[in-house]
C-alpha cells in the first residue's frame, strides 16, 4: 500500500554493536551502559545476529560478582558473542511495512529486527516495543477495535 507506515519512522537510529568474539563480560558492560535491551552482533560491517539482555542473563551464571563466586561462574564472563547471539538473524529494512516487520517478529519468536541496508550494515533497530507503541498511537480514536495479527 502506499500509504502503509514503515520502519524506518519508528525504529531506533541509535544502536549499540559488538564484534562476534566480543566476550560476555564487555557484553555486560555495553548492557549496563547503553540501556538498550538489544546489541547488535557485526562481522565485516554486516549484521549477523542478536544479542538480548535475556540471552545475556541465560548464559551467564547467576552466582558472577558474588560472594560464592567459583572458578567456572567467572568463566562464564569469557563467552564469546557469537556463543550466545540469536541466529540466524531476522531482519527488515526501513521500507518494510511496520505490520510485516510485527509478523516477521511474532513467526520467528524474535523481539527486535535490526534494520538493514543493502549492503547489510545496520542503520537501526525496530523491537516488538516501538510496534506496539506505534499500534496503540495508530489505534486511538478508531471506533472500532484495531485488528493486530495473531500469533503463529
Amino acid at each position: 500500500m502506499a500509504n502503509e507506515a514503515v520502519v524506518g519512522t519508528i525504529m531506533t537510529r541509535r544502536v549499540a554493536s559488538v564484534a562476534m568474539d566480543e566476550s560476555l563480560r564487555r557484553v555486560r558492560e555495553l548492557f549496563n551502559s547503553v540501556g538498550f535491551h538489544h546489541l547488535v552482533v557485526v562481522e565485516g560491517g554486516r549484521v549477523v545476529g542478536v544479542i538480548s539482555d535475556r540471552d545475556l542473563l541465560r548464559h551467564l551464571s547467576p552466582f558472577v560478582d558474588r560472594v560464592n563466586e567459583r572458578a567456572q561462574d567467572a568463566a562464564t564472563l569469557t563467552k564469546r558473542a557469537h556463543q550466545v547471539m540469536s541466529r540466524p538473524v531476522v531482519t527488515c529494512e526501513e521500507s518494510t511495512p511496520i505490520g510485516e516487520a510485527g509478523r516477521r517478529m511474532l513467526d520467528r519468536r524474535v523481539t527486535c529486527l535490526p534494520v538493514v541496508d543493502a549492503r547489510g550494515g545496520c542503520v537501526g533497530v525496530v523491537t516488538m516495543r516501538d510496534i506496539l507503541a506505534w499500534s496503540l498511537v495508530a489505534c486511538a480514536g478508531q471506533e472500532t477495535s484495531c485488528p493486530l495479527p495473531k500469533a503463529a
